[in-house]
């Protein structure tokens, strides 16, 4: 018979998950959601063929600007469900927000809880210089969605280095000139020192609005070599 943690899994890949882990995210949750300290972290993968029309000189296509939103939604669904199938078994579940950026008081673009924290604390994967989550399988050609629970579940290794070495592809392809390029990823670093989170945005609203409603870019992503499995 499968346990919980199983079950959980055996859900996220029938739901369409590609990547799921389980990890201990106590440290790292602001004070109003510590009583679910557990984190189900997991993975959509994107279309490589889609990926294949951004332009390391152009930007991104409109068909790109309609597929990350509609992987967000995806997301959102499978993190909505998973929710609830763990609120059945009788424990706390909170599904964090595929895409949302809280900025009342401030400009930094950060979320409730970081996805690339869960996944790293999860095994999936390690911050690149981009700042994307970077997996072994798709490289950074993922989506990533949460949900928190007060479950107990037996954790995953997580991962607490970077495997970039001295690449520093994505960097210099930049056209917002946001990424560091200095320093290594490693648990609890500041992002800044990997990212400018508001010239990335500035960049983005300012060179691509006209492909739609909203901003994406994705050349970080498209040039990055790393992912074992690039094609079908």
């Amino acid at each position: 018979m499968l346990n919980e943690k199983e079950l959980i899994k055996v859900l996220l890949k029938e739901l369409g998950a590609d990547l799921s882990g389980v990890g201990d995210v106590y440290p790292y949750l602001p004070a109003s959601l510590k009583d679910m300290p557990i984190a189900v972290s997991f993975a959509v993968r994107l279309s490589h063929r889609i990926l294949e029309e951004i332009s390391p000189m152009n930007g991104p296509s409109q068909t790109y600007f309609h597929h990350y939103r509609s992987i967000n939604t995806f997301i959102d669904q499978i993190s909505l469900k998973t929710m609830l199938a763990i609120q059945r078994m009788g424990y706390t579940a909170y599904a964090i927000p595929a895409s949302q950026s809280l900025n009342e008081k401030t400009s930094e673009y950060r979320g409730m809880v970081s996805h690339r924290m869960t996944a790293t604390r999860s095994g999936l994967g390690w911050i690149g210089k981009s700042g994307n989550l970077i997996t072994e399988a798709y490289g950074p050609e993922i989506r990533l969605g949460t949900v928190l629970t007060s479950m107990p579940m037996e954790v995953d290794q997580p991962i607490e280095e970077s495997q970039c070495g001295d690449c520093l592809i994505c960097v210099k392809a930049c056209p917002a000139f946001a990424l560091a390029g200095m320093h290594h990823w490693v648990p609890g670093i500041e992002r800044e020192l990997i990212v400018d989170p508001v010239r990335c945005s500035q960049h983005m609203k300012k060179a691509y609005q006209h492909i739609g409603r909203g901003a994406v870019c994705g050349i970080c992503m498209r040039v990055c070599p790393k992912g074992s499995i690039k094609k079908p």
